[in-house]
């Protein structure tokens, strides 16, 4: 996951696939200081969220995983998946599905995942992917044995062998040669499972990779437990019981405490131990069940709730904006002006309105069409963008009005509006208007009435009105400013 991940969040899943789980759980309370869901822009955010759900869920912080799990889906849902960071986000999310009993879009996310990474041609990706949905199909076939289970084995089989082939040594190669292992033995190819698991054991022994040492000793298990060799069968469970513990994996611990549990009564262990375990691990199963249910609601019911959420957010914010120009509306400069006009007052400054008015705006939609129009309208938004900075707000009033809040707390602000207003009006004159309207007589600029005053909308609007009107009557293409002051800067065309 090396370029998938920021280095923090790998940090923590190797304490936690070492079995360092008090280090494990101090990096997790750093990386989440700053909130679970900060994740950098070079980051895809959907991967980052959905690996932290695993990380937490695997920290026994079900709540924060439930929410990392539906933001991150939630995401999904309205991002186009393509490439290799797609392909781990919905292959970790399948995963992170089956494993908390959420089962019903587990495989299908699995089986999209690795579609998505062969289109992508990330062979490491396509590696990873088919690995997980390897062992999930393995894991489907032994907890819930029916007429499919061959068939699971054999899909599972043929998915870590391709795995396998893929990766480079590593964690992926050890986790896919132990799924493989315990596909064949599932398919009844013991000699080749055994073969397999043994050289899958020595792999994650010397690597210290517990996961696929603890799998390896799983498949041994069965293995012996076929062969009848029951006592060998019994340790090498129980190493793969201690293993899935380590590493605190709970889809692992609770089918290796079932077989432990299986092959200790078919030893009549005189202590009785394993018959208790046994009885335990029931119980843990059901209990486990019931809450995996719980929390399989529980999730698909937040995430709807965070999409519906993300929904109502867009729609107070589409009810703000001029769907053609995608500024902000009259509705969304009446909500959002008495704040900025308040903090400008605040600061000690004089706020800015500037009212502009389409000059010729008539004549280009009764000569060239109220297409035509629509565009200009467009162009005209784009060049108030590209004049005015970010912070001031730009709105389109209605037609052909346009109006600017100027806010700032610079020293050159009290001469803010006259600067702005001879860029703006420079701006629509230089533009060259004739793709969009060919040779119409008279192009498009803009009559434009500036005032500064007290911290209040109406009033502020009311004196740029008066100004617009006087150079609008001055020629138009120039702007006046309202009161005694001039318009030294306008020019006439």
């Amino acid at each position: 996951m090396v370029g998938h991940l920021p280095t923090h969040d790998r940090h923590v899943r190797l304490l936690l696939d070492s079995g360092r789980f008090a280090e494990a759980n101090a990096a997790f309370d750093e990386l989440v200081k700053a909130g679970a869901s900060d994740v950098g822009e070079r980051w895809n955010r959907p991967t980052v969220l959905v690996h932290r759900a695993s990380l937490a869920w695997r920290l026994g912080r079900i709540p924060l995983a439930l929410e990392l799990i539906a933001e991150g889906w939630t995401d999904l849902d309205v991002d186009r998946p393509e490439g290799s960071a797609a392909a781990h986000t919905i292959s970790m999310l399948g995963y992170l599905l089956e494993t908390i009993g959420h089962r019903g879009p587990a495989l299908e996310l699995m089986a999209l995942s690795v579609q998505i990474a062969r289109d992508s041609d990330d062979q490491a990706a396509l590696a990873h992917c088919l690995s997980r949905e390897g062992n999930a199909r393995v894991f489907r076939a032994v907890t819930r044995p029916d007429e499919t289970s061959r068939a699971q084995f054999e899909l599972a089989r043929d998915l870590f062998d391709e795995a396998h082939g893929l990766a480079k040594p590593g964690q992926v190669k050890r986790s896919a040669l132990a799924g493989f292992a315990r596909a064949l033995a599932g398919v009844g190819e013991t000699a080749a499972a055994e073969r397999a698991a043994l050289e899958a054991l020595a792999l994650g022994r010397d690597a210290d990779d517990w996961f696929t040492t603890a799998v390896a000793n799983w498949v041994l298990a069965v293995v012996r437990r076929e062969q009848n060799r029951l006592e060998e069968a019994r340790t090498f469970a129980s190493r793969a019981l201690e293993g899935a513990g380590t590493i605190r994996d709970t889809m692992l611990m609770m089918q290796f405490s079932l077989d432990l549990a299986a092959i200790c009564e078919e030893l009549s262990d005189p202590v009785g131990e394993c018959a208790a375990l046994r009885r335990t691990v029931a119980a843990s199963s059901t209990a486990v069940d019931v809450l995996q249910e719980g929390l399989g609601q529980a999730l698909e019911q937040r995430r709807v709730a965070v999409q519906a959420q993300r929904m109502a957010l867009a729609a107070r914010e589409a009810a703000l904006r001029d769907p053609l120009t995608g500024l902000t509306n009259r509705l969304g400069l009446e909500r959002r002006a008495p704040m900025l006009l308040e903090s400008t007052a605040a600061a000690g400054r004089v706020p800015w309105l500037l009212l502009l008015d389409v000059d010729w705006f008539k004549d280009v939609n009764d000569i060239a069409g109220h297409t035509a129009g629509d565009v200009v309208l467009q162009e005209v938004a784009n060049l108030l963008r590209r004049e005015c900075r970010a912070d001031d707000l730009i709105c389109r009033w209605a037609g052909d009005e346009f109006v600017v809040l100027l806010v700032d707390a610079s020293e050159e602000f009290r001469d803010a509006g006259p600067i702005v207003a001879e860029r703006i009006r420079a701006s629509v004159q230089r533009h060259d208007w004739r793709l969009v309207l060919g040779r119409l007589t008279k192009a498009p600029t803009v009559s434009i009435g500036v005032a500064a005053g007290p911290a209040n909308l109406e009033h502020l609007f009311a004196a740029a009105d008066i100004a617009l009107y006087r150079a609008k009557r001055g020629g138009r293409n120039r702007w006046e400013i309202d009161g005694d002051r001039t318009a030294d800067g306008s020019t006439t065309s």
